[in-house]
């Protein structure tokens, strides 16, 4: 049954602000199964009238009046009962390592099967995100079909989280076939998805959706994971490493994963708003129990000396939003031993000030094209069921850096 997603958002901010753990998608499953069963026993009761989750008696995982000394990592109460995921979760075990390939998408994916009497048509496709003057989407995603032969368009369409509704409504009334995402819209987007593949289950982020051509049923994929595990060069070892991610958005949450899964020994969170991060921390434990979390305020990082490998997932010195900044100082970057890694997911500048100074002091960098183009390979191969060329693509996205 068909859920209002105004009533399904005012009852997640109400739940939110209970305390309960709970995803939009889970919400909106559990609210559509209560219709359900309302229509079957009392047709005549309206779904308002049903009870939509229990708040625990116990109080939240935080407490509001928290203080934190610089570099302690903060002390959470042993994790409560998490929700169970939306799909079958991709890897079979918390420690199984992701295998890196350039042409294969590791997610279950069924690739959209259109119907004979669309195959001549154009199939449109877009990009979806706030602000989007720095993107090179249109030219690696129009690459990669040009290198399958195949007749479609890609556009670039700024669309700001107040205007996601009427974005969707758009792709839907003119026969879009699928679309991008990217900050901030990854996170909201899932309140309108009518199924989510195991692939974006542990991120709980959506960057790639395929649009029905006969129901116009919106189904998401996050390409994120291996995006970012296949850009690290195969010498570069993760297993039993310390990591560092700055961020805890849809991004960071792709990074974890790909890092996690790949057997490293801790991971800090480097966020700026250390409570809204509980739920986050406590998943990740239960997820992966053998390797330690724990977060600090991002503004007050003052010692690296621990850690082997730092990524940057904040849009903090992308072009178009804050080019000109770093989200680490080099006082505190030079505290990084020797040998250790910096990954910058931003691609465009394909060197970002934290990357120059990164390189400055002798440390290894990986910059954010490699990942930019494995994730749109793996959206292309969900949307057409085809391997573009890999190489068109980053000649594509170099040529217009």
């Amino acid at each position: 049954m068909a859920i209002d997603k105004m009533e399904l958002l005012k009852r997640y901010k109400e739940l939110k602000a209970q305390g309960v753990s709970i995803t939009l998608m889970e919400l909106k499953k559990q609210l559509e199964a209560e219709e359900n069963s309302a229509q079957q026993n009392e047709p005549n009761k309206s779904l308002q009238e049903q009870p939509v989750y229990s708040s625990p008696t116990s109080t939240p995982a935080f407490v509001t009046n928290y203080t934190e000394t610089p570099q302690q990592p903060v002390e959470i109460p042993a994790p409560q009962p998490l929700r169970q995921p939306i799909a079958t979760n991709i890897f079979s075990s918390s420690q199984q390592t992701i295998q890196k390939t350039e042409t294969q998408y590791t997610g279950n994916v069924t690739p959209l099967q259109t119907p004979s009497v669309h195959q001549e048509k154009i199939k449109k496709y877009a990009l979806i995100g706030y602000p989007l003057g720095h993107s090179l989407s249109a030219y690696i995603h129009n690459a990669g079909f040009k290198s399958l032969g195949i007749n479609a368009t890609y556009e670039i369409l700024e669309t700001p989280p107040e205007k996601l509704v009427d974005r969707i409504k758009f792709f839907k009334s003119n026969n879009f076939a699928g679309f991008n995402i990217t900050i901030p819209l990854k996170l909201p987007i899932t309140m309108f998805l009518d199924e989510v593949d195991a692939s974006a289950d542990i991120v709980n982020a959506i960057n790639t959706v395929v649009i029905n051509p006969e129901t116009k049923e919106l189904k998401g994929y996050n390409t994120d994971v291996i995006g970012f595990r296949n850009a690290i060069p195969e010498d570069i070892t993760l297993a039993g490493k310390s990591c560092g991610v700055l961020g805890t958005g849809g991004a960071a949450r792709a990074a974890i994963t790909a890092l996690a899964q790949n057997q490293v020994k801790s991971i800090k969170l480097f966020t700026r708003n250390i409570p809204n991060c509980i739920e986050l921390l406590n998943f990740l434990r239960e997820r992966f129990p053998n390797i330690e979390f724990n977060a600090f305020q991002i503004e007050r990082i003052r010692d690296l000396s621990d850690i082997e490998i730092l990524v940057n997932t904040t849009p903090i010195g992308m072009q178009g939003r804050a080019a000109d900044l770093t989200p680490v100082e080099e006082n505190e970057l030079r505290t990084l031993p020797q040998g250790a890694v910096v990954y910058d997911v931003i691609y465009n500048p394909k060197k970002t000030i934290l990357l120059k100074l990164a390189q400055k002091n002798g440390y290894r960098t990986i910059n954010g094209v490699d990942m930019f183009i494995h994730q749109a390979l793996a959206a292309e191969q969900i949307w057409t069921g085809k391997t573009p060329d890999f190489k068109d693509m980053k000649i594509a996205a170099l040529e217009n850096l």
